[in-house]
């Protein structure tokens, strides 16, 4: 890849001191010993989520080869395509151990700043050139260290490094503030729901319980079109997949299309705004959101199901009881009980028991989530202009503009 960039590029190889693989490590189910970093611990955009940290029973000689100190960067190595390469500095005081798929970098700390080569790895430019070296295997897709240290690094001198270091870790501060807003309204929502309902698990308040092929006027899922991808048009009417359902939110990131010809063949699956829409089959299994007015006219494939309810139950109140944590519980042992693969049957979503508070309670709380929703609409666009802004300033940055 050419970099275009006043500053000169040098390989890593050049700025790092030493490498290290991570090795396998078993976690001590009791929480004891040495806590462990793996590779879900570093996010896609390279900060460290320390959240589900675990730990290992290690001596003290294998935990000097096998832990980070401070300004060390860790290399994922093997994931999906998608995630492979994903890089994270530690940045704290105290030394954890880091597992195997993990690759550790020690930079030479007169040569190159750990936070700026962490920013500059996790760029869109060289995300993609990594997922491109990648070496493919059945599931995974690997990358050694010999090939990393090869990688190109725009290195202005040590000092501007900092500069520019601190500036992106500002602007990824606001960034992360409000993706933390975000999950704070996630989290007042079923909030607002146990509050109103109880667990619907145990249903303390002593709902009627009801089925809900008895509560949904249509309960179905649709088909790959015929010629699979080479069906898709760039403009169309919408074909939900299960990676546009998210739990609670419906994305159009990579939204297909079809023609007539082919909607005219997924007739019985044409989706209605508010249509609560469940994915069935596969990793994603039990993801749940209602459908968005502006995604209309659409259809359904055969991963996602369209729930409608009748009038007794409001769509948003049916989607939330989707999604508590009890409800998804029930869901994912049952879409786990396939004999190849993780599914969820029409039959089973008929037969699977809701608990059904009066209609006017449910529309009561379907007013305070539209309430919650607003502010998160607002928190989302100002969450976009900050990434519209962060991904300016990485520009300008690494070009030696900033």
């Amino acid at each position: 890849m050419k970099v275009v960039s006043r500053w000169p590029t040098a390989p890593l190889g050049d700025v790092v001191e030493e490498t290290q693989y991570g090795t396998s490590l078993k976690a001590n189910e009791q929480g004891e010993g040495v806590p462990v970093l793996r590779m879900n611990n570093i996010t896609y955009s390279g900060a460290l989520d320390l959240s589900d940290m675990k730990h290992v029973e290690m001596p003290g000689e294998d935990f000097d080869q096998y832990s980070v100190r401070r300004g060390d960067l860790l290399f994922n190595r093997t994931n999906s395509q998608e995630l492979v390469g994903k890089m994270g500095v530690w940045n704290r005081d105290e030394k954890v151990a880091f597992a195997g798929y993990l690759i550790r970098l020690r930079l030479k700390p007169d040569r190159a700043d750990p936070a700026f080569v962490g920013a500059w790895f996790n760029t869109p430019e060289m995300k993609s050139l990594l997922r491109t070296r990648a070496k493919p295997s059945i599931n995974m897709s690997n990358i050694n260290a010999t090939e990393v240290l090869k990688f190109p690094l725009v290195l202005p001198p040590l000092a501007e490094q900092r500069r520019i270091a601190e500036v992106l870790d500002r602007a990824e501060a606001l960034r992360a503030k409000r993706r933390a807003a975000l999950a704070q309204l996630d989290a007042l929502t079923q909030s607002i729901f146990l509050d109103m309902f109880g667990d619907p698990a145990t249903n303390p308040k002593r709902w009627p319980l009801v089925r809900l092929g008895e509560q949904a006027t249509k309960i179905g899922s649709g088909s790959t079109p015929t010629g699979g991808e080479t069906a898709y048009r760039a403009k169309g009417i919408s074909l939900i997949r299960s990676l546009n359902v998210r739990d609670g939110e419906f994305t159009f990131k990579d939204l297909a299309h079809i023609g007539d010809e082919q909607a005219a063949k997924l007739a019985g699956v044409i989706v209605e705004a508010n249509d609560v829409l469940l994915n069935i089959t596969g990793a994603s299994v039990a993801r749940v959101c209602r459908a968005p007015s502006s995604v209309l006219p659409a259809r359904v494939n055969q991963h996602v199901c369209i729930i409608r309810p009748k009038p007794t139950i409001n769509a948003v109140f049916l989607e939330q009881f989707l999604l508590a944590e009890q409800t998804k519980r029930r869901l994912l042992k049952i879409g786990g009980a396939g004999a190849t693969r993780e599914a969820i049957t029409k039959s089973q979503i008929e037969v699977f028991e809701a608990i059904c508070p009066p209609i006017p309670l449910q529309c009561e709380f379907a007013r305070r989530v539209t309430a919650v929703e607003a502010l998160k609409t607002a928190q989302r666009a100002s969450l976009a202009e900050l990434d519209a802004l962060f991904a300016s300033l990485q520009h300008r940055a690494f070009r030696g503009e900033l």
